[in-house]
């Protein structure tokens, strides 16, 4: 199994997820051609997505879903409630189908399990997905981690998640109104650096092996200060860390079976290593 982030931030988000003979989209946030473009530029055809998994309405994870669809069939996971919220912007051209959180569904040949997520959405959802006892987890926008959260990813040998904020450039923000900050920290708006490092230590102990960075703050947050925060959870450099770009897809991360870790590119601290060497 192998997962890509095609971007991720406020302007946008969209995630792929692929195994030998299953390759899942998660969130369609940016324009079909955009989309098209950047699953292109990792080597994924658009025709051969098998699966659109969606974690909550927000335009920022699905303004290109109805046109990326017109010429395509493909099947759009989500929550009935998310369903409903789309339709009346997404027509009747979709095939949806709708599960549960809490119940386990396939998707392709990949076993997935929603969750619940604390978040300014109607029934927003973070997911689990598993084949070959290889567990990997995605959890974008929410505010604060539960110990439904901490419970699902535990075992995650890979872990999507936002990186929202450092509390201190988000207080010191002159851009933002204080009750778009007061949003943003609140339990149900976005993870701040600090809260991120917290769940991220409390699964490296159940086989945590690599975290991805995701929904930075253009403003309020940078790749350096995000992935320092997490990396002081672990000074030994045990796991990887990788950011999430808005603006270009990232590299492929690996997933092997076996207990050796594969990846197609080196972790951001050993990038920043590299440059300042």
């Amino acid at each position: 199994m192998r997962l890509a982030v095609l971007g991720s931030g406020s302007g946008g988000n969209a995630a792929v997820l692929m195994t030998g003979e299953t390759t899942l989209l998660i969130d369609a946030g940016f324009s079909a051609r955009q989309l098209c473009q950047r699953l292109r530029r990792i080597g994924v055809d658009p025709d051969s997505i098998d699966g659109i998994l969606l974690t909550h309405e927000h335009s920022d994870h699905t303004s290109g879903l109805g046109v990326f669809l017109r010429k395509r069939s493909i099947p759009v996971y989500t929550s009935a409630l998310t369903r409903e919220s789309l339709l009346d912007r997404m027509g009747d051209q979709i095939e949806w189908r709708i599960f549960q959180r809490g119940q386990p569904f396939k998707a392709g040949e990949i076993m997935v399990e929603a969750f619940a997520l604390p978040h300014d959405a109607i029934d927003p959802v973070g997911f689990v997905f598993e084949t070959d006892g290889v567990r990997v987890g995605i959890a974008t926008d929410f505010g604060h981690v539960t110990n439904l959260v901490r419970d699902r990813l535990r075992g995650v040998r890979v872990l999507l998640v936002e990186a929202n904020y450092d509390p201190g450039m988000l207080e010191e923000d002159t851009r933002r109104p204080w009750s778009t900050k007061q949003r943003i920290s609140s339990r149900h708006g976005h993870l701040s650096n600090v809260q991120t490092a917290d769940l991220v230590e409390s699964l490296l102990p159940h086989g945590l092996e690599a975290v991805v960075l995701g929904h930075l703050s253009s403003d309020c947050n940078c790749p350096e200060v995000a992935a320092s925060a997490v990396r002081a959870v672990s000074p030994d450099k045990g796991f990887e860390i990788h950011v999430a770009s808005q603006n270009e897809p990232g590299c492929w991360i690996e997933i092997q079976r076996a207990t050796e870790r594969g990846r197609s590119c080196p972790d951001l601290m050993e990038q920043m290593d590299l440059a300042i060497g």
